[in-house]
């Protein structure tokens, strides 16, 4: 054997030797001697307290999928148990992670092109532990060795580096979190599973189209999580659950990944159905949602939108976002359908974030609108339960008007510019109304509804609305127009006045303060009038109307007969609460007839006289003045028995009217070249 043979095995006995000793002693190395270093590097660079308490220890794999030489190559496969990563102590005592025992495969080769390829990994005991407190602090947000912070979510560090993370299969047995969120009042209990066979997405969505972001080279993926979650959101009970996509779609970039939850928080229930492009960084939002619940406004602790108190409801449409601008970012319900108590709305709504509010701009429809549904937002349904919001509000029972007040807080939280347009109104005989549009804007706690307009019997009742929340207490004003109302189509059910060409107009204009209708009503001033012209007037009539005093006054008036209106006129002063008539004259055919007296909405109360003068047509069996007394909810209607009525002419009679006239003149709406009886009277009571 030649020198150099010899050099050579000898060289090669050494290498073989040291090699069988490296591998002795990998294969024979106490691990957990490493422990205290890995504890130490691991808490100074996740700036946390990292402990590896239980066994640690690495085993050799032979990889069963490679084939040629790469199989000769084994993958260490770590084993480490009793796990704990921390959290700041000034957030929570709790650690952030718990794991009992973890396995992790490594593949070497990939590490010499810069990524770190786990083909397989194995948690068992999991829990986690997520806290934020009133002032923001958490510990989910790291503060990294160099001294930045992140919150999981980013790779932004991997690509600075130039090293990638390769994460292959995981299994894990349930996963428990716990999250609490001093900010939205959260203490939740959650579970993380994997389902035994995934679910397909179009199997929950009935489609797998362009609606959720896939193109034809790009489906969405199969469902591989399960969740299920329970505690308090906002201090109202929360329960839930749902699926997620795998890890497989989660690391894909530009493509979406589904999501799906059914969720309950107090009354109200949230299902969504759909797509989140790039989870880790996330792009957009694509979703089916639906919302139920018992009043719209329980949305505000749910999901901070303002929105109008309301009978139960129940609405889905489509939301999507873009959460890769530059720009606030705006959320779109777009094409929903739903149902507020009876009535049905549709319409396309954008939610957009900003300083120094958010917004809320769009447009709803309702095809039919139940006019009972819109009680809610005038505090008309005070008795009815709010179980819903955790309240239940009661209408005094001697109160008419509604004393439930405005919830004004939350109109500060968010602007809003909306049109509601509601085409056909169900309300029955006693008013009938045909159709409402308002443009409603929000800006910074005030209210405006301008305008406001009802289809009323084939005429209009345009209004301005003005409430400013801002103010404590609230500042309100309503400017109101009724024009051309028909005789005939506001009583359809009276055969007389079907022939009727009489038309009601009139005008009003109120102020007043408070947060409650009953309020702001009490302290308004102002002044009202009010012109019919060629209408009719009966027992009947009153009973229609549902009027129980009119029909006691008409009958001791006219007895059962049905009397025509020539013209009927009343101009009211209102003054912090208090309307004084100043005017108020019925000209029937056989009488006119005088109303004096006062309407005190802060109290209630009631306190009319009525005096009629015969034209000589008739002669009036009575003999005393009527007056109207009590409450709004329990008038008293009567004959002043102390005191007899004056007779005389009735130009005596009409030097009793202490008012102008004029102003009512301007109600007076003919047809061209024509008069009406309103005409000649209020120009009489001038003349006079």
């Amino acid at each position: 054997m030649t020198r150099g043979k010899k050099i050579g095995l000898w060289t090669l006995a050494v290498v073989l030797f040291l090699l069988v000793t490296l591998v002795i002693v990998i294969i024979t190395f106490d691990w957990n001697r490493l422990k205290p270093t890995i504890n130490e590097r691991a808490s100074a660079a996740l700036h946390r307290d990292v402990s590896i308490d239980g066994d640690l220890d690495v085993v050799w794999l032979w990889p069963s999928k490679d084939s040629g030489w790469q199989r000769w190559m084994p993958w260490p496969r770590l084993h480490a148990e009793d796990i704990h990563v921390g959290s700041p102590e000034a957030v929570t005592e709790a650690d952030i992670v718990y794991v009992e025992a973890l396995d992790i495969t490594l593949s070497p080769l990939p590490l010499f092109n810069k990524t770190l390829s786990l083909p397989d990994i194995a948690l068992n005991g999991s829990k986690a532990t997520l806290a934020r407190l009133e002032d923001g602090s958490n510990n989910w947000t790291f503060e990294l060795g160099n001294g930045d912070e992140t919150d999981g979510t980013s790779d932004s560090g991997s690509q600075e580096s130039g090293w990638t993370v390769d994460v292959g299969h995981i299994d894990f047995d349930p996963i428990e979190v716990h999250y609490q969120d001093a900010i939205l009042a959260a203490d939740v209990d959650a579970t993380i599973e994997l389902l035994g066979d995934p679910i397909a997405f179009e199997e929950l969505t009935g489609d797998n189209s362009s609606t959720y972001g896939t193109t034809e080279d790009q489906d969405v993926a199969d469902y591989a999580f399960g969740w299920s979650a329970q505690g308090k959101y906002k201090d109202q009970s929360f329960d839930g659950n749902g699926r997620l996509g795998g890890l497989g779609a989660l690391r894909t970039r530009d493509a979406p990944y589904p999501i799906q939850a059914d969720i309950k928080a107090g009354a109200t229930q949230v299902e969504v159905n759909g797509t989140l492009t790039d989870p880790l960084a996330p792009k957009t939002i694509d979703l089916d949602l639906r919302f139920s619940g018992q009043n719209l406004g329980d949305l505000y602790n749910v999901i901070g939108v303002t929105l109008p108190d309301t009978p139960p409801y129940s609405t889905q449409g489509h939301l999507t976002a873009n959460l890769d601008t530059q720009q606030a970012l705006s959320f779109r319900y777009r094409d929903f359908d739903g149902q507020i108590g009876d009535s049905d709305i549709h319409g396309d709504l954008i939610y957009q974030m900003g300083e120094p509010r958010p917004s809320l701009k769009g447009e709803v429809v309702s095809q039919q609108l139940r006019f009972a549904d819109l009680a809610p937002l005038v505090g008309a349904d005070s008795n009815a339960d709010k179980s819903g919001r955790g309240e239940t509000s009661r209408q005094p029972d001697d109160k008419l008007l509604p004393v439930e007040e405005f919830d004004t807080a939350q109109w500060k939280a968010m602007d809003a510019d909306v049109k509601f347009t509601a085409q056909r109104i169900e309300h029955g005989d006693a008013l009938p109304l045909e159709d409402i549009y308002t443009h409603v804007t929000l800006d910074n706690g005030e209210i405006l509804l301008d305008p406001l307009r009802f289809g009323v019997a084939g005429g209009n009742l345009n209004t301005t609305l003005r409430l400013d929340g801002s103010q404590n207490p609230m500042q309100s004003r309503v400017d109101m127009h009724i024009r051309h109302l028909l005789l005939s189509r506001l009583f359809p059910d009276v055969e007389l006045m079907q022939n009727s060409r009489g038309e009601l107009n009139g005008d009003a204009t109120l102020s007043g303060t408070g947060n409650s209708l009953a309020d702001i009503l009490g302290s308004s001033n102002g002044d009202l009038q009010m012109l019919v012209n060629d209408g009719l007037i009966s027992q009947n009539l009153m009973e229609l109307a549902g009027l129980n005093v009119g029909n006691y006054l008409v009958g001791k008036l006219f007895g059962d007969e049905q009397v025509k209106i020539n013209c009927a006129a009343a101009q009211l002063e209102v003054t912090d609460g208090l309307a004084r008539t100043r005017f108020f004259l019925i000209d029937t055919e056989n009488a006119l007839v005088k109303i004096d007296g006062t309407v005190n909405f802060a109290n209630e109360a009631l306190d009319l006289t009525i005096e009629p003068e015969s034209k000589g047509a008739r002669v009036f069996t009575l003999r005393s003045p009527l007056y109207v007394e009590g409450t709004f909810k329990e008038p008293s209607p009567g004959v002043d028995t102390g005191s007899l009525l004056a007779r005389g002419a009735i130009g005596v009679f009409l030097g009793t009217v202490a008012t102008p006239a004029a102003a009512l003149l301007a109600l007076v709406s003919p047809s061209a070249g024509e008069t009406t009886p309103c005409n000649d009277f209020l120009s009489q009571i001038q003349t006079d």
